[in-house]
């Protein structure tokens, strides 16, 4: 399976009732979630590294083939430099192998106080990376990392490292400046969107729009690049995130929707093979 679909979170009550049936209770909200979407974006192991027996649960909770894309610890990526933080992340790394099959690529994303003069501390931490251990990606914030000459120097040791790149599309938040509904996505960056493929997967963050209007768009173009993508044999992780979290997995249902009637080469979701699918929340 070359194409992954999924949300920011997994325990998010908001969903009772709509992605998840009614009275659900918290400790069914992951074993629901992989029954729908075959990946999740683990922001919550940036904030607390989870012990054996929770990695564990995180197993035997999921469906095969569900594959967890857990961020580095801020701990790691939040610091000075990165070089120093190298024994942390393979210990992370080593912690996470519990997961077998279910661990899919790690991510590292670095604040907007990382500048491209760090080149040579960044690569000194890709070097380090056991990448037959799990893939990494990585996602740069500060805006100068997307001028030249410095976005093609990451882009070259990107590839030559063999990591991947996360692509940030904030587009569809910033279309209006004044909502305040929007307030809290706009603490993820507004940096460019340049669409590359550096290893042979990718991951996307979605940051969608509360108003499916203003997301497709924006959609239609990720169905063109993740269709090419795909039949170029890149493996692709799609994550949606919204201001209204309620809104996510309704937006990813559509946007696999819109890949099938592109005729793009994408597994069935599991959602839609549910017998007795929660009611759906209505797009339009």
């Amino acid at each position: 399976m070359n194409f992954f679909l999924g949300c920011a979170v997994w325990a998010y009550k908001g969903w009772v009732g709509e992605f998840y049936p009614q009275k659900s209770r918290a400790a069914e909200f992951l074993r629901l979630y992989s029954q729908r979407l075959t990946t999740v974006e683990g922001n919550t192991t940036f904030y607390a590294v989870p012990d054996q027996d929770t990695v564990k649960r995180w197993v035997d909770e999921t469906a095969p083939g569900f594959e967890f894309c857990l961020k580095l610890p801020r701990n790691v990526t939040h610091q000075t430099s990165l070089k120093p933080s190298i024994p942390g992340a393979l210990e992370f790394l080593a912690q996470m192998q519990g997961l077998g099959d279910r661990l899919g690529p790690i991510f590292a994303q670095l604040p907007p106080s990382y500048e491209p003069t760090s080149l040579d501390d960044l690569i000194s931490f890709l070097e380090a990376w056991p990448r037959n251990a799990a893939p990494l990606a990585l996602e740069v914030r500060h805006p100068d990392w997307f001028k030249e000459p410095y976005s093609s120097q990451l882009t070259t040791v990107l590839k030559e490292l063999g990591v991947g790149r996360v692509l940030l599309d904030s587009r569809p938040v910033y279309t209006e400046p004044d909502n305040p509904q929007l307030h809290s996505e706009r603490r993820k960056p507004q940096v460019p969107l340049q669409p590359s493929v550096t290893a042979p997967f990718c991951l996307i963050r979605f940051i969608s729009h509360p108003e499916s209007q203003i997301n497709q768009p924006f959609l239609k173009e990720w169905v063109i690049q993740v269709d090419e993508w795909l039949r170029q044999g890149t493996r692709i992780y799609f994550f949606v995130h919204c201001p209204i979290e309620e809104r996510s997995p309704q937006t990813a249902r559509y946007f696999q929707q819109q890949l099938e009637e592109y005729g793009t080469p994408v597994p069935p979701l599991p959602w839609n093979c549910l017998e007795q699918p929660p009611t759906q929340l209505s797009l339009f």
